[in-house]
């Protein structure tokens, strides 16, 4: 009995627990190293799992009870230790338990744990977690976002009474479903909303509106979730239908908030405004590697130039942090697969390994041989993708990028222009700057070395800007300077040809209604051409004076060879 006047209750002195009803203990149970020193009837009448552990002690011959007439049991893994027993003792005494959303998934655990069903007294503590849970908390969006995060702590158990399943089930509910639908209130908002449809706070219209379900309104309380019970959420909503637009934005926005070094590479920055406050989050603990791999496995086949730029950004953050060859293989794949809209600035990526080389030039020129194999295979991102023009550009760009790197062996940039089809060229011509930075950047580079990456180069594609620059660069070998010059005088033959058969052609009409090019414009095209044939002439000229001023310098250099030898 409780001394009149004075309310039951507990006290805590040392690693002991102690009720003040007046009567000796005797039950001491010990969990975590924690003593609680209660009475057997309260217990015995609404736990069936303690009343099970003092009947087999009382079976035991061998009683090492240190009292006469009192029992030790020790609880082990209890859900919530023995901050979460108080909860269970407290309500076998009698005295009133709080349930809110963040301790209900403990209070329901520890119940099914103790056994603490109705068998053993009516309105148990089992039945008035159960009823809180599916009354309250699955009603409303904040609730149920608490209580899933609080089920981290105990997912075996939690799983085990289908709590992660109804509450994912419930939220996933609420994000596909049409808001008009719930009426007035809205059962997530509870009376916050106004008539208008405005958040009210203590009766003041703030004017801020509810955002509808087509938002991205819940994309920051869902990366407040631990990755495994993220990605089961994000499997729950791909099964309700959700586009993958949308599961998409909600993982580009969970690895912006966690994944450390991503920031930069995201394609939007985030200024989302939180609609629910007080979540904690513990992204510092989260294995970087391990929610990469887990996100790349979870994202949607979709494509864009912000999900392009997104994947580049997990690729190369992915390849600081390590991670396994299928996660890398299935990024590089992805990005192959829309190469078309990816940019120089993505394609930078550094090379963190032992390599000599500034870039990681291996990932670039498999994810080039992926966009191929997409062409071919007719991908369903990308059913009409060829090596389009912005692919061939974005690639000689990047090759007139890394072309500077000293440590660049001729081998891996004429492997890189070699990635591409020839067809996919219309014009060489930044294939040609990329080979001259290159042989700028490396002049220790021997003749035979130039001409074999000269090879790449198709004469006949380079534009005559180009052709004018390759006859003044004495940078390049002279037999494929020679070769870009008589490509380029059979061209301007050729035009010159075409020419003056359009003139002639003017006397002559086909018809009343024939339209022939105005003499003076013809003309005018005629002698742009011919100063181009004499500038090309004069060029010709000046290589030829040139070559035999090398042929006088190496028989100058045989001389002095052989009068070295012969004064030796």
């Amino acid at each position: 009995m409780v001394p009149a006047g004075k309310a039951l209750g507990f006290y805590y002195e040392g690693n002991d627990w102690f009720c003040n009803a007046g009567l000796p203990s005797d039950l001491t149970i010990v969990i975590d190293e924690v003593n609680f020193h209660l009475h057997k009837f309260p217990l015995l009448s609404r736990s069936g799992k303690i009343e099970k552990l003092i009947k087999e002690t009382q079976n035991n011959d061998n009683d090492n009870d240190k009292d006469k007439g009192t029992r030790f049991i020790t609880l082990n893994e209890i859900p919530g230790g023995a901050d979460g027993f108080m909860v269970a003792v407290k309500f076998c005494y009698g005295v009133p338990v709080e349930l809110t959303p963040r301790n209900i998934v403990m209070v329901y655990c520890l119940a099914e744990y103790l056994e603490m069903i109705d068998v053993y007294g009516d309105d148990n503590l089992f039945s008035k977690a159960e009823n809180y849970f599916h009354k309250n908390v699955l009603k409303k969006w904040k609730d149920c976002m608490v209580a899933l995060q609080s089920c981290e702590t105990f997912v075996t158990k939690a799983d085990d009474l289908k709590i992660i399943c109804k509450c994912l089930n419930a939220m996933s509910t609420m994000v596909c479903t049409d808001s008009s639908l719930f009426g007035w209130p809205m059962m997530m908002y509870g009376r916050l909303q106004s008539p208008g449809g405005s958040i009210l706070w203590n009766g003041i219209d703030t004017g801020a509106r509810i955002q509808s379900p087509e938002s991205d309104w819940w994309f920051d309380d869902a990366s407040c979730l631990g990755v495994a019970l993220f990605e089961r959420f994000v499997k729950t909503l791909e099964a309700r239908g959700i586009p993958p637009e949308k599961l998409t934005g909600a993982i580009m926005y969970y690895c912006g908030k966690h994944l450390h070094g991503l920031g930069r590479w995201q394609g939007a920055q985030i200024t989302k405004t939180k609609l629910i406050a007080n979540f904690s989050t513990k992204s510092d603990t989260i294995d970087q590697r391990f929610l990469l791999e887990t996100i790349v496995e979870l994202l949607p086949q979709t494509k864009g130039k912000s999900i392009c730029r997104f994947l580049l950004g997990l690729l190369r953050v992915g390849l600081i942090l390590g991670v396994n060859a299928k996660c890398q293989d299935s990024l590089e794949r992805r990005i192959g697969m829309q190469l078309d809209l990816a940019k120089l600035d993505g394609l930078m990526i550094p090379s963190y390994s032992d390599s000599d080389t500034l870039y990681n030039t291996e990932c670039v020129e498999r994810i080039i041989n992926y966009s191929l194999t997409c062409e071919e295979t007719g991908s369903i991102l990308s059913p009409s993708f060829v090596p389009s023009s912005n692919v061939s550009k974005l690639v000689d760009s990047y090759m007139a990028e890394i072309a500077s790197d000293v440590n660049l062996k001729p081998e891996k940039l004429l492997s890189l222009a070699q990635a591409l089809p020839e067809s996919s060229r219309s014009l060489n011509d930044g294939l040609y700057r990329a080979v001259d930075i290159y042989f700028e950047a490396h002049p220790w580079l021997s003749e035979k070395e130039k001409e074999h990456l000269c090879h790449v180069i198709d004469c006949k594609k380079l534009s005559i800007d180009a052709c004018a620059h390759v006859s003044q660069n004495n940078r390049l070998p002279l037999r494929f300077v020679l070769q870009v010059l008589f490509f380029e005088q059979f061209h301007m033959k050729t035009a010159l040809s075409d020419c003056l058969n359009m003139l002639n052609s003017e006397n002559t009409p086909t018809g009343p209604m024939a339209v022939v090019p105005h003499g003076s414009a013809m003309a005018s095209q005629i002698d742009g051409w011919v100063s181009l044939v004499r500038e090309n002439q004069g060029l010709r000229v000046d290589m030829e004076r040139m070559m035999a001023r090398v042929h006088e310098l190496e028989e100058e250099l045989g001389k002095m060879r052989l009068e070295l030898k012969r004064l030796s």
